[in-house]
């Protein structure tokens, strides 16, 4: 009799769901989106249909793509035994239950489990750690959702035994097939009711979910819920109930996760590359989303040294000002602070000359420490004894207050780690550097000399987190 109450339960709990639950595709027939992965012909769907996964899976991906629906289609089609944990539910407790459970049900009945775990990046790293024995002996295969980037989110050893599959946004072609789907199914959807979804409410939904489906499905079923029927006994969706029904769009931003580091990434490039537009779009995406203004101030202090440098050094004397300024007048107002900075730093002349010191810290690490010259160490403590400072030139007693003197150790004279870029500021200080290097090469008989060369920029990236 139980059994009995509880089915009913469910078959209500199914009608009572909301709309994108119910329209939850149960084959790889009804799936939509991701033919880069699930397209005729693929591996992953190759595997799902022959029920042959090969290994641990994660699916990576923005919220509304399918992960957990091709989890769901995988359980319908598998002989396994399919269990579905939440991270943000379940603990290491649940897990060793489920553990236990499918050692038994491997030794009883010799079949395998798939334990679906959702959100996976929300367990912290012992919980996914324990998922590893069982993973690596097969006891279970994994199947993990996750909205984060598992390279950074999930444990290494846990990722390096599963395959992942990077999950897209819909594109509106598909949203809009959703949609209709949505409208013309009697049993899952509205095909019972008389709706006359407008073209332009239609576009606007399709448009506002930016490749959500669960959005758009949601902002549908508002629409429709909340509408009456005219005197005609049909349902109006026109362009103001759509707009209201999903209100604005959203912008996904999470500021612990990929779309806040691949914003700032395209806000940093856009002012490198000297696209203010470009700029002010990803400075209003971020402000927008509610990125700490500070955090952008920042980035763009950084920005001031590295792609700005000598070819503007106003540059870093406007952003550091604007960044004082804004610890003043805070926000809304500072935000024009933050604007200034950017549109300066945009449309200055690029250099990125200051990438130099890491040139001189490559050689510094390939040829070790080398003793400073005599000449030029501290006279003030041993210039009696040991004659430290003997034959420095002091060079404001120099016409033109230059002398062409050496200062880099004698194995290293000739080796010019500074490359003026010629832009802007900085081709002034190319002309008055090229001649002073010609005098001091003169002066000291350098005869061979070179440019170190251009380090990659993941060289520089290694050498930044090295010398931290």
């Amino acid at each position: 009799m139980t059994d009995l109450f509880d089915h009913q339960m469910q078959e209500n709990l199914k009608k009572e769901a909301p709309l994108a639950a119910r329209m939850r595709p149960t084959t790889l027939e009804e799936y939509v989106g991701q033919e880069h992965i699930i397209g005729e012909g693929k591996l992953l769907r190759r595997a799902i249909e022959a029920d042959r996964l090969f290994s641990s899976i994660l699916f990576w991906g923005p919220p509304g793509t399918g992960k957990t629906t091709l989890a769901q289609i995988i359980a319908n089609q598998t002989q396994s035994h399919f269990e579905t944990l939440s991270a943000v539910l379940d603990g290491k407790p649940r897990l060793r239950e489920v553990v236990h459970e499918a050692q038994e049900r491997r030794k009883l009945y010799n079949k395998g489990t798939i334990l679906f775990v959702d959100e996976v990046h929300r367990w912290n790293k012992a919980q996914q750690d324990a998922l590893l024995p069982h993973v690596e002996n097969g006891t279970i295969r994994l199947i993990g959702a996750t909205t984060e980037n598992p390279f950074f989110e999930v444990v290494g050893a846990l990722v390096s035994r599963s395959r992942v599959f990077q999950l897209r946004g819909l594109n509106q072609h598909e949203t809009g097939i959703l949609l209709d789907r949505a409208l013309s199914d009697v049993k899952r959807g509205y095909g019972s009711r008389r709706i006359n979804f407008h073209a332009d409410a239609r576009k606007h939904l399709v448009e506002m979910a930016t490749g959500d489906a669960r959005n758009a499905l949601n902002a549908l079923e508002l629409a429709v819920e909340s509408t009456k029927p005219d005197a005609d006994g049909i349902i109006q969706i026109t362009l103001d109930v759509a707009q209201e029904s999903i209100q604005r769009r959203a912008v996904l931003y999470d500021k612990d996760g990929d779309s806040h580091y691949d914003t700032i990434s395209a806000f940093i490039k856009s002012v490198r590359g000297s696209d203010p537009d470009a700029a002010l779009y990803w400075l209003a995406k971020m402000i927008y989303a509610g990125e700490d203004p500070r955090f952008v101030l920042r980035r763009l202090l950084i920005l001031a040294g590295e792609d700005i440098g000598m070819a503007d050094p106003q540059g870093l004397v406007v952003t550091n000002a604007a960044a004082q300024a804004f610890e003043f007048v805070g926000m809304p107002e500072g935000i024009y602070h933050i604007v200034e900075a950017t549109l300066y730093l945009a449309t200055a002349p690029k250099s990125n000359s200051a990438g130099a010191y890491f040139k001189a810290l490559k050689r510094l690490e390939e040829q070790g420490q080398i003793s400073v010259p005599n000449h030029l160490k501290d006279g003030n403590r041993d210039a009696a004894y040991l004659k430290h400072g003997e034959g420095y030139i002091y060079p404001h007693d120099e016409q033109g207050h230059f002398t062409p003197q050496q200062y880099l150790p004698k194995r290293l004279l000739g080796t010019y780690f500074y490359a003026p870029s010629g832009e802007g500021y900085e081709a002034e200080v190319d002309a008055r550097l090229t001649a002073w290097r010609e005098a001091q090469r003169k002066a000291l008989g350098i005869k061979e000399f070179e440019f170190a060369p251009e380090l990659s920029e993941e060289k520089i990236k290694n050498m930044k987190r090295s010398s931290k």
